[in-house]
């Protein structure tokens, strides 16, 4: 098993170990239910359980635990900060029975060093070395169920969006449709406006649909701190929206690209309790959504080191790939407040600018590729690429000169 793991995240820019089931819940798993997959450092414990305890469903958490090169936790002092680190852990899964009955633990070993400083010294200060997609991967990857949420383990859980989708599950299985609908690799299958849960549920299991759970925060970040006061339901969430002036925003709302593609004003404008969803009609590629996949959709790419462009390109490629994102009007999720490490993330972000821009081009080359050799280029499963990837300088010459017989 440990060959087969450091074969899997090998790509990985830090050497990283990881050790699956650390901790493994005892709850029997339907299949079909939905498994948050997160990921966490030392210094989110909290938030961890606070998740947990919200959720009250599986959950899949990849937590890195520092530990220095050629190094193992029986060779360091049990002060040293990585044993207490673990000793945390352990303090932490036994802190509520909700952990046994619902969490499944993965151990992400590493050094915690800066990505941006090779030769920092390794340190368990801060979040250095901060690999997010290889955990989201791993997360992801030891999920026991069909469908997952990916999801920072610093929101609040506000609403049912789990019911909704059970729900939905259990009535496609009683459908005939279910049975009916198949989809081909020139054919795929959409959800109208006020789809119902079998459309849903089809397109989910094909791997096609991203169903998006809005994102939102407090405008004033001390009243963000305690989930017990977040709103339970839309038609709350959507009074202290349009307050003057309003309490609660669009996530990260100062940053645009983000999450506007949702269009928060849609949202506002359905009625609570209707069920609805809408299709993101403006999608761009810095759009980094909540959202509810079949676990078999595509990985998120592991060269990214720290904030900015990691998410981003895990739904990126997924676009690519033939997934369209649709809008839960009824649900959303709020982000509990918390200080950033700001200089930090700057230098993150700013190393990542040209990681993600390389990404990019990559992914759309690698794409077009595809789908040109398998005769699928101007199909609808194409489209996304066909569309995005005309908007990269470097590539939309190459798309305008693939004939349309293809």
């Amino acid at each position: 098993m440990s060959q087969l793991m450091g074969s899997a995240f090998s790509e990985a820019i830090h050497p990283t170990r990881i050790i699956p089931f650390y901790f493994k819940a005892t709850n029997l798993i339907d299949s079909d239910d939905v498994t948050i997959t997160t990921l966490v450092t030392g210094n989110r414990f909290r938030v961890l359980k606070q998740l947990v305890e919200r959720y009250r469903g599986p959950i899949s958490v990849t937590i890195h635990i520092p530990l220095p090169l050629h190094s193992s936790f029986s060779t360091l002092k049990a002060d040293h900060p990585s044993r207490v680190a673990l000793s945390n852990l352990h303090a932490l899964y036994a802190s509520s029975p909700l952990f046994s009955q619902y969490v499944d633990v993965h151990l992400a070993l590493s050094p915690f060093t800066s990505a941006l400083s090779p030769k920092a010294t390794s340190s368990t200060d801060g979040e250095g070395g901060r690999q997010f997609n290889v955990w989201r991967n791993a997360a992801r990857l030891f999920a026991r169920t069909e469908f997952v949420m990916m999801l920072d383990v610093d929101f609040a859980v506000c609403t049912d969006w789990r019911g909704f989708i059970r729900d939905a599950i259990r009535a496609a299985s009683s459908s005939p449709i279910r049975h009916a609908v198949r989809t081909t690799p020139h054919a795929q299958s959409s959800i109208p406006e006020g789809a119902n849960g079998t459309e849903i549920v089809q397109r989910l299991r094909e791997g096609t649909a991203a169903l998006v759970v809005p994102a939102f925060e407090y405008v004033k970040q001390e009243d963000g701190v305690d989930q017990r006061s977040f709103p339970g339901d839309k038609q709350t969430l959507v009074k202290l929206a349009q307050v003057n002036p309003p309490a609660i925003a669009a996530f990260h709302a100062s940053w645009a690209p983000g999450h506007n593609s949702t269009d928060y004003e849609k949202y506002y404008s359905i009625p609570a309790g209707s069920g609805g969803i809408y299709k993101v009609e403006q999608y761009q590629s810095a759009y980094e959504p909540y959202v509810i996949t079949s676990k078999r959709v595509t990985w998120c790419d592991e060269r990214f080191a720290g904030y900015g462009g990691n998410k981003a390109a895990c739904l990126f490629e997924m676009y690519l790939s033939g997934v369209s994102f649709y809008v839960l009007s009824d649900h959303f999720l709020i982000h509990q407040s918390h200080k950033y490490e700001e200089e930090a993330r700057r230098e993150e972000r700013k190393s990542n600018r040209k990681v993600y821009a390389d990404f990019k081009e990559e992914s759309c080359l690698r794409y077009l590729y595809r789908y040109y050799r398998d005769g699928t280029l101007h199909t609808e499963r194409a489209a996304n690429a066909r569309e995005e990837c005309k908007k990269i300088k470097n590539i939309s010459k190459t798309v305008s000169q693939v004939p349309s017989s293809a």
